[in-house]
This record gives structure tokens, sequence and C-alpha cells, in this order.
């Protein structure tokens, strides 16, 4: 087969993959320019005897990178996502994965986004300490109890997790730290919410601790079929995980039940530290696994909308409409409060600070032509007024950089766009060395 030819079909096979064109700001020059940030895995085998371990028993872990200069005392400490588990079931299948065990892990994770130390592509936050925290518990490190039966052990212990990982850091100079973002991405992005007031109890009473969530704003809301899918899901969780010692007690006496706190819309009101809420209106796993989930849509009417949004019809688009409309409603007494900001784009995808392509490219989503690192930057240094709030759908010409996640049974991975890029970094390699 002819080079030419080969290299076809290596692009036909990732449009496949993608189910709709790639993206513009993805080729070889921008690919083989970018510098990749590799950071090796810190494992904590003593804090097993704490209790903090992973579903299978397995060590916890995260990933250091040493920040430099003025950004030497400064932290950034990102949480991992990737769904959750709310049964033995799936939780037993999950402690047989990256997302249960520390054992099935890469040890070594890209820093993209708001993790590079790259002062071009990173502006505000590039020479801080960042830190992703690995996630192996299946309850945004909120659940502490175990489960036993004759054949299984399961270890829900995200809380002790969370705990460990922070008193390891703290001799590393997170006890001198001056300032502090905690964020992370989906289920991570719900991790803050549960983590970010219990944060300020291991710092410096000087230091200066903000926390942002990134497409973990997950809405209480039924289905197109008038279900609650996600209420019975995160019900079942909280109960089997023990989440509910992990939720803000302020919250939990005012709810009418507990698990209505894992619920960010809910616990926002309650939290006191100045919170950044960065989302999609149109979130595509929201969109995709709560309020058209495949149990509410059996004929499949929406299978080619999910794949490609140019294909949903005006009724569609209406319906996901009122889906903006009930985020935006959840957020109206956030949106004036004092310290906090906001980046609510309509764009269709999930999880943008860490991809590089959205959180600060020449062709990044923007409001206002700012893009989301300088509305964070803005907001965390209080530079200006950073609330920021995208028109509905199809209004923003800067979303059509970015692509839609997957579709597929269970809950969508996050890495699946860093998978596509590192074969596009493949590709331009080998296209390099004319080996295709």
């Amino acid at each position: 087969m002819g080079k030419l030819n080969l290299s076809a079909v290596w692009m036909t096979m990732v449009t496949m993959m993608l189910g709709v064109v790639p993206w513009r700001s993805i080729h070889c020059l921008e690919v083989k320019q970018e510098k990749r940030l590799l950071v090796g895995m810190t494992l904590l085998p003593l804090a097993a005897s704490t209790g903090a371990v992973c579903l299978d028993g397995s060590p916890p872990a995260y990933h250091l990178h040493r920040g430099s200069g003025a950004g030497a005392r400064n932290w950034l400490l990102q949480f991992e996502g990737g769904g959750w588990c709310n049964d033995v079931a799936s939780c037993a299948e999950r402690s047989r994965t990256r997302r249960g065990s520390t054992r099935y892990m890469n040890t070594l994770e890209v820093f993209s986004g708001i993790l590079s130390n790259d002062s071009t592509m990173n502006p505000d936050f590039y020479n801080w300490n960042r830190v992703k925290l690995r996630y192996c518990d299946g309850a945004s490190f909120g659940g502490d109890s175990q489960y036993n039966d004759s054949t299984t052990v399961l270890y829900f212990r995200g809380q002790r997790i969370w705990r460990a990982i922070i008193l390891d850091l703290i001799p590393k100079g997170l006890i001198q730290a001056e300032k502090v973002l905690l964020s992370g991405c989906s289920a991570g992005g719900l991790a803050t919410f549960l983590h970010c007031d219990n944060l300020t109890k291991f710092l410096p009473e000087t230091a200066t601790v903000k926390c942002m969530s990134d497409a973990g704003f997950f809405l209480d809301v039924r289905d197109i079929s008038g279900n609650n899918t996600i209420e019975s899901f995160f019900k079942s969780l909280v109960t089997l995980q023990g989440v509910q010692k992990s939720l803000n007690q302020n919250c939990t006496s005012s709810a009418d039940f507990a698990y209505q706190c894992f619920f960010p819309q809910y616990a926002l009101a309650y939290i006191k530290t100045p919170y950044f809420i960065l989302n999609s209106a149109y979130d595509v796993f929201q969109f995709h696994h709560i309020f058209v989930p495949p149990s509410a849509d059996p004929q499949g009417r929406w299978d080619r909308c999910k794949l490609n949004t140019t294909a949903c019809s005006p009724g569609q688009i209406a319906v996901l409409l009122g889906f903006r409309n009930e985020m935006l409603r959840a957020l109206e007494s956030f949106e004036g409060s004092k310290n906090g900001g906001m980046f609510i784009n309509s764009c269709f995808t999930h999880c943008q600070s860490e991809l590089q392509e959205a959180w600060f490219a020449p062709n990044s989503p923007r409001l206002h032509n700012k893009t989301i690192a300088e509305v964070v930057g803005d907001w965390y240094f209080g530079r200006k007024v950073a609330k920021e709030v995208d028109c509905p759908y199809p209004c923003d010409a800067t979303c059509d950089n970015l692509v839609s996640p997957p579709q597929g049974g269970g809950f969508y991975n996050p890495l699946f766009s860093s998978a596509i890029n590192s074969l596009l970094l493949v590709m331009c390699l080998l296209l390099q060395l004319n080996m295709i």
C-alpha cells in the first residue's frame, strides 16, 4: 500500500472513532510543537495502615510536578474524574480496572491544560506545584465503608484516600502554601464540592484557598421519560459507599434526604470557600447519561443526535434548551455571589480544564473574547468580575473545535480525547519519519 493511501486509512480510522470530522486545532504542526509533560506516580503504600486504599485494596496515588520561582509556594490540586459505581457488581468490576486499582494505572500522566508547566499554555498556574489525585474509589473521594461477602471484598475509602494524600503533601511544602486552588474534572469536579471547605483545615490561615469544579455540576433533574435516573443512582451510591459522613452537615440538616447533598446544586450554598463553576450548559455526559439515558430512549430516537449534534431535530434542540435552562436556574443564586466565578458555555463537551485545546489555545472556546484560562485567572487573582454565561446553542461559533465524546455502555471515559490525541501524535511522528 502506498504512503498516501495508508495515511488516508489512518485519518479515516480517526474520523470514524470520533464520529465527526477531526477538530480544526489538531494537526501535525501543533502536535509536534506541543511539549508533552509526563509526570511520575507517587504511591502511598503506608496509607493502608489508616485504611486508605483503593476498591481492591491497592495503595492510593498521586502525581506531583514541582513549582518554581514565584509559584514555588502555590499549589493546584486536581481530582481525577471517571464516573462512579453504585452497587456491588459495578464496584467489583471497577476494582479490576484503573478506575478502582492503582495496579492497572499508568505510572506516567500527561499534564496539560491547567496542569501544564508552559506559560504559553497555562499563563497563571504554570509555575505552581501541580498535583493530580488519582481516582480509585468510585464515589468522588467521598466514601468510608467496606463490603464483605464469601467471595468479594470492596474497600470504599475515598474519604481516607483524600486525607492520606493531603497528609503526604503537607511535609512536601503544602503546609507552607500561600495560594491554593482545588479543582477537578467530572466526578473529580464533584469531589471539589465535598472537600473544598475541608481543605482549609489542613492549611495555614494565611493561605488563599479557592475551589473550582470542571464539568462537575451534575443536576438533580428528570430525564426525558419523566424518571429521575440520576437521583436513584446517587442515592444508592451514597448508601453503599457510606458517603453520608463526607456530606456537608449544614446541607444534610436542611435537606429532605441526606443523599441530596451529593448533588452540587444543593451543597454549593453551604460552601464558604470562594468557588468557580466551569461547565457546559449542554454537558454531553449529562445529556447522554442523565437527561437522555439509554433507558429513557429504548427505540434510539436520540442516537443520531447524540452522535452528531447537527443531526438533532428542532424538537430535540428545544428539549436540550430546557436542560440548559434547568442548569441556569440551579445557578441563579450562585450567580449573585460575591466571591464566585462562572464560565458556562454552550459547547457540546465535557471537561475542559485539562484539554489544552479548550483551556488556552488559539482556537479555544471564548466568552466575550476570553478563554477559560483567562476567566479563571481573573477570578482567582481578583483582576475583574468573572461570571460568563453563553447564549443558547448554536450561537457560539467558538465551540466548533470541540468534539462530543463517544457513545457506549456505562459512564463516559474522560480519557477518550487523550487517546485520540495520542493516536494523532503517533500518526504525525510516523509521517515525519516517512513511514506512512
